[in-house]
């Protein structure tokens, strides 16, 4: 990718922009740079016209917080709302107007872990939350994997933020996907299977009410816990897992596709 700055007649006024891999191109908006409304405007206007005549067709625009108020000439533009961070907003535009437009959508779904951690007694890591509609009931430490973590590594941070423990991820168990379940989006939830490396608890104050180890029959045996066919099913292939009748995936070390950028395939071969 490079500047396509160098392509523009020097005396028209254009927004800097990046090629992308797609034929587009996109717009970093420096936070450092205070624009007004007006000059963004007319300088939008140009920026896609001479993009027009270099055959260019997605248009990205990355909005800092500081410059929300850029967004209305952005839109009167023909902009839309592609989506939104803590620190910024992204806008797209398609200039081809003979063609349908192909910009990807925004992603549609969660990712969350719950981590299956068992002791040489054949013990389970429960907890209870503080909060939410689990509360009172003894469940597996559950979290959400972040930008650019991998399913297992966010299963340990999780298990260590919510009880102290360090571990170490064994295996991928099973995973459940459902639909519409955090502000209209899908969500991916996978059960880790990990090995505690210390057996002392520390809970975390702030979300937990209590974490403790326990017999996985009195985990899985949990009234409240069966009530759920979801939790039911999780704690069954937790006990046949206790039992070895249940081979999960191990993460595998992997490149993506021609780059060196290391990602994990969970294989049971």
């Amino acid at each position: 990718m490079g500047s396509i700055g160098e392509a523009i007649d020097i005396n028209m006024e254009i927004l800097e922009a990046i090629e992308d891999n797609y034929g587009g191109v996109t717009v970093n908006m420096k936070k450092e740079e205070p624009m007004d409304s007006n000059k963004f405007h007319t300088m939008l206007r140009t920026s896609i016209s001479q993009w027009r005549l270099l055959g260019k067709k997605g248009v990205w625009i990355k909005l800092p917080i500081e410059l929300a108020h850029l967004v209305d000439a952005a839109v009167k533009e023909g902009f839309w709302y592609h989506h939104a961070e803590a620190t910024y907003l992204m806008l797209v535009y398609w200039i081809p107007r003979e063609i349908p437009h192909t910009i990807p959508a925004n992603a549609s779904h969660r990712v969350g872990i719950g981590a299956f951690v068992l002791n040489n007694d054949g013990q389970v890591l429960v907890v209870k939350e503080k909060w939410g509609k689990n509360t009172g009931t003894w469940k597996l430490p559950t979290g959400v994997v972040d930008e650019g973590e991998d399913i297992c590594t966010a299963a340990v941070r999780e298990v260590q933020e919510e009880t102290g423990l360090e571990t170490e991820f064994v295996e991928l168990l099973a995973f459940r996907q459902s639909h519409k379940s955090f502000f209209g989006k899908s969500d991916l939830f996978f059960i880790c299977m990990l090995k505690p490396l210390n057996f002392t608890i520390q809970k975390q104050d702030s979300e937990i009410e209590d974490a403790k180890w326990m017999a996985i029959e009195e985990y899985a045996g949990q009234p409240k816990l069966n009530q759920s066919e979801l939790s039911k099913t999780i704690a069954k292939i937790c006990v046949a897992k206790k039992e070895k009748q249940y081979t999960g995936f191990s993460a595998l070390p992997t490149t993506t596709g021609h780059s060196s950028k290391k990602s994990y395939i969970y294989s049971n071969i």
